[in-house]
């Protein structure tokens, strides 16, 4: 080969290796293999990650569902057991790793932890051959702070159909069910039993501005603007209801030892199965309480509704904290009722009635206080009933400025009380008007004579409060008015004008202003219509805080209704 070829053979290489070395079109394909590599692996760690979330989102699933079940204070399985049976279900019973529980009355919480490994498909190629994913939940059911008042109508129809038994029943069940599943010192429960009136125990009473006519029981008249607001200030004057009884015609007064009427407006003082419970969480006394309850009265829903929500009330604090240092409350109630802005705590009326309002009695101003025209001689047991100036000479001794009184077990007019002073009276003798031979008498004649009356005893002059307490306004009409007064007249004069009542239709009115007021503090209020009347039901379903709120049973569905409302108020604790 000459060297002429040699040398066009090496031009030809150099012109190639620099046509080489400045060509560029090639470069393009390098970086798009790079960056498709970098793009294939960024994609298999997102089907690696995607594949692992995947598994950690179910198993997250299944743990959340697991311990929210476990932790459910109705729940009657083993806790740990109903957390597995989940996972069991879910084919993961392998990835279960921990399960805490802790419970106790009123509240459980349930913990566990699960994990999972997989091989990974894309991330081995940067060194990481696997994954491992976690999942934690926890869960706990608690009731919190709860206060109750339970308003039970215990008025006399609730002696018919064996109503109020079935309600003892139910009432019970209700107090077992929330005093089983909550904690100690969170929930409070009040009992108020209704009827023409209610009873508050002197414990509680004493603490509020309550008007001093007598002692002999212990309820308010309430003023028709009391049903506006759901507070009841301690400093509020208040009226208290005459012990009275306006239906039988009875006198206690010389009973031995001496007695009351039979059936007061307000009962008793002394009767505490009718007075209110105050704050309490022992079963056993609150369900003692619902046993010793007893049908008798007409039916008050307002009243009983402004007293529950009372008991609701953060104005009456400075009462319950002073029960609370006289040993009458349980220590763990100090600052209830709280205030309608504290989020823990829930306040629930249960409202009952089988009927519907009717007259609510009272006594009118003027017989309220100060001394009436009765007097009463303990040691004879009579009456004197004083009835002004004897201006007519009813007891015919010439006099008509001197007091007159009237003698109902003697039917006789004199101008004193019996036993106060001393009277004539005729008392006859005999004498002998002819004589026998013998001196004996054969005739006799009646010689008339004058004698001082005796008179036991010493009469006192009655208060109203003591005539009304012993003796019934039938009674006072019918044995000291009627004898010598036209009856009408006496009917008007010693019935109606004594007494007055507040009627059915303002009744409802001021029922639907406390239930008002109730809603509007955020109250929630249940209501149960027991075989109650179409007219008791409209009330109850216009009281409750919705449709939902009210029931209406039959019967022994009454248990049916306290077990619904036990379970409303356990939810709605949860949900607050």
């Amino acid at each position: 080969m000459d060297r002429t070829s040699l040398q066009s053979r090496g031009a030809i290489c150099t012109r190639r290796l620099r046509r080489f070395q400045c060509e560029e079109s090639g470069s393009m394909v390098y970086l798009s293999i790079v960056i498709f590599l970098i793009i294939l692996m960024v994609a298999g760690i997102g089907v690696d990650a995607m594949m692992a979330e995947m598994r950690r989102t179910k198993m997250q699933d299944t743990l959340d569902h697991a311990v929210i079940a476990a932790a459910a204070l109705e729940q009657d399985l083993d806790p740990a057991s109903v957390v597995s049976d989940y996972f069991d279900k879910a084919d993961l019973e392998d990835h279960l790793r921990d399960i805490q529980v802790t419970e106790g009355t009123g509240y459980r919480t349930v913990f566990a932890e699960a994990d999972t490994t997989f091989a990974t498909q894309f991330m081995h190629l940067s060194g990481v051959d696997e994954l491992t994913v976690n999942a934690k939940a926890g869960a706990e059911e608690r009731i919190g702070g709860v206060e109750i008042s339970m308003i039970l109508d215990v008025s006399g129809s609730m002696n018919s159909n064996n109503r109020l038994p079935n309600l003892k029943v139910a009432a019970k069940d209700f107090v077992d069910t929330l005093t089983s599943t909550t904690e100690d010192g969170k929930l409070s429960i009040s009992i108020v039993p209704y009827a023409t009136q209610v009873s508050a125990p002197e414990s509680f009473i004493s603490h509020f501005n309550l008007s001093q006519e007598h002692s002999y029981s212990n309820c308010v008249n309430f003023a028709a603007t009391d049903y506006a607001t759901t507070s009841l200030d301690l400093g509020t004057p208040l009226t208290r209801t005459m012990h009275f009884d306006p239906w039988s015609t009875s006198d206690a007064r010389d009973d031995s030892p001496m007695g009351l009427v039979p059936r007061p407006v307000c009962v008793d003082a002394s009767d505490n199965s009718r007075e209110m419970v105050i704050l309490e969480n022992d079963a056993t006394r609150l369900k003692s309480f619902i046993d010793a309850m007893w049908g008798g009265g007409n039916t008050s829903i307002d009243v009983g509704m402004k007293w529950g929500t009372a008991l609701l009330d953060a104005s009456i604090q400075p009462a319950i904290n002073q029960m609370i240092a006289d040993g009458e409350v349980n220590p763990a109630f100090l600052g209830r009722p709280y205030a309608y802005t504290e989020a823990q705590t829930l306040k629930v009326i249960v409202l009952m009635t089988d009927g519907q309002n009717t007259s609510q009695y009272f006594i009118n101003d003027a017989y309220r206080s100060g001394n009436s025209n009765i007097w009463w001689n303990p040691t004879s047991e009579v009456y004197s009933i004083y009835t002004g100036q004897d201006t007519a000479d009813a007891d015919g001794d010439g006099i008509t400025d001197e007091a007159m009184f009237y003698w109902p077990h003697a039917n006789l007019w004199r101008d004193h009380a019996y036993g106060n002073g001393v009277y004539a009276q005729t008392q006859d003798s005999y004498g002998c008007q002819s004589f026998d031979v013998d001196g004996s008498c054969s005739a006799y004649r009646t010689i008339a004579g004058t004698a001082a009356g005796d008179e036991p005893g010493q009469a006192v002059n009655l208060t109203y409060a003591d005539l009304w307490a012993q003796t019934s306004l039938r009674q006072n009409r019918n044995a000291n008015y009627y004898p010598w007064m036209d009856d009408n007249q006496a009917n008007r004069d010693w019935y109606n004008r004594v007494r007055n009542f507040v009627g059915h239709s303002t009744k409802n009115a001021r029922t639907q202003a406390i239930c008002d007021s109730a809603k509007a503090e955020g109250i929630i209020v249940f209501t149960i219509g027991f075989e109650a009347p179409e007219a008791g039901q409209a009330v109850l379903q216009n009281c409750a805080s919705s449709a939902n709120h009210y029931f209406d049973v039959q019967g022994l569905e009454i248990a049916d209704a306290f077990a619904a409302i036990a379970a409303s108020i356990r939810q709605l604790r949860l949900t607050q």
